[in-house]
């Protein structure tokens, strides 16, 4: 963005029943701080300045499903994560909360439901 200057934040939000524990999710997950939180809201960053997820309160919130699927709520958008060693990264993601989705559709990456039910992809390129 020609406009973006130093200092200037940017990021994902993301809707979640429960923004705080999301955000420990994930910060315990990439290892970022969680650098800000109020009722509400709650931001994890590798760094003050970013990128960073913002999880904010969404009151109805519902899942989405995965695989899609007809009538139901679809996933708007998801986390793709490069890792070293696909097996070890879906063990720790099931240690801190995820669950392992039933439908995976290619063999280098694992499609994952985090503890508020949004899909996320642990992808290995298989020369690691």
């Amino acid at each position: 963005m020609r406009s973006r200057r130093s200092g200037m934040w940017w990021g994902t939000a993301i809707e979640a029943p429960d923004p705080a524990a999301l955000a420990r999710f994930y910060s315990q997950l990439l290892g970022w701080p969680i650098g800000h939180e109020e009722p509400g809201t709650a931001i994890v960053a590798p760094a003050p300045e970013g990128p960073y997820f913002v999880f904010q309160q969404a009151e109805g919130f519902r899942a989405p499903v995965w695989p899609p699927a007809e009538g139901e709520q679809r996933p708007m958008m998801h986390f793709d994560f490069q890792v070293g060693d696909l097996d070890e990264a879906v063990a720790e993601a099931v240690e801190l909360g995820a669950t392992l989705a039933s439908h995976q559709p290619q063999e280098n990456v694992r499609v994952l439901i985090d503890p508020a039910g949004h899909p996320f992809c642990l992808c290995c390129d298989g020369d690691s």
